[in-house]
């Protein structure tokens, strides 16, 4: 039984996800909208949304954490400042509920279930 896991494995090893997730949410922050398979963008919604409302208080502090959870080379850096700077100042008021999952149709070939996330309001 899988009760309380907490996350899915996406059929990766620990790092691989964890390069995934960080690649994934550097997209979604530089782009606005990606489209992905309905698994990956619930594990990124989760991670994405954890981002925002640690940067909604913009310290060092908070510029060292998000720059670590999205990796350590300049897109990171961009990425960190464009969502400490632009992102989360626009979800000031709002207490959670930053990203919208549309699913849009199936893959061909492997028939994975495809959606698009994107940041509301945008």
């Amino acid at each position: 039984m899988r009760h309380k896991h907490g996350y899915r494995k996406l059929g990766r090893v620990s790092e691989h996800r964890q390069a995934l997730l960080r690649n994934l949410a550097c997209d979604l922050i530089e782009n606005g909208r990606i489209e992905t398979t309905v698994p990956k963008a619930k594990e990124l919604r989760k991670y994405v949304e954890k981002l925002i409302t640690k940067s909604k208080n913009a310290d060092l502090n908070t510029h060292r954490y998000v720059y670590s959870k999205l990796g350590s080379n300049e897109r990171a850096k961009a990425a960190t400042r464009k969502v400490i700077e632009e992102i989360a100042p626009k979800f000031e008021n709002r207490k959670g509920g930053y990203t919208r999952i549309i699913k849009t149709r199936f893959r061909r070939g492997d028939a994975a279930e495809m959606c698009i996330i994107e940041f509301v309001g945008e």
